[in-house]
């Protein structure tokens, strides 16, 4: 499959199910949602960084935005990909993740997104410094790194 970006992504399987399915017969855009929030937990979570980790460091990476750009419908039983890349982060506060989700059967992006995230203290939810394991998690990701 082609992919926007040149770079590998990393890729989770979806399947539209008739939960997802809204009164206009295709799935609701806030699945969407749920779903760039599904594939960026489990690329944090191959990286290393999971919740437990999130905890025990008392940071997290927080969405601050979403940008979204829905291209085509997704429809019952669809068989979709979704992909992420870490595009863009200052090794400080913030990281920046695109995403976009393809169905394979005839190759349609169904969607666009990016999405940026604050590195939070989560006893506080006030932004701070990430820590080293975040570099060390995260920076690897990082398209061109």
């Amino acid at each position: 499959m082609t992919w926007d970006l040149a770079a590998a992504p990393f890729i989770i399987d979806l399947r539209v199910g008739s939960e997802d399915i809204d009164g206009l017969g295709h799935a609701n855009n806030a699945v969407y949602v749920t779903w760039l929030e599904r594939c960026a937990w489990r690329h944090s979570q191959r990286l290393g960084l999971d919740l437990a980790e999130y905890r025990r460091l008392d940071r997290a990476m927080a969405v601050v935005r979403h940008e979204i750009d829905y291209l085509a419908a997704g429809y019952e039983n669809d068989e979709l990909q979704l992909a992420t890349w870490i595009v863009d982060w200052d090794q400080r506060l913030r990281m920046t993740r695109r995403f976009q989700l393809k169905r394979p059967s005839d190759g349609v992006t169904l969607l666009r997104a990016q999405t940026t995230f604050a590195c939070i203290e989560l006893s506080t939810g006030k932004p701070r410094r990430m820590p080293a394991e975040f570099l060390e998690g995260y920076g690897p990701a990082l398209i061109g790194s």
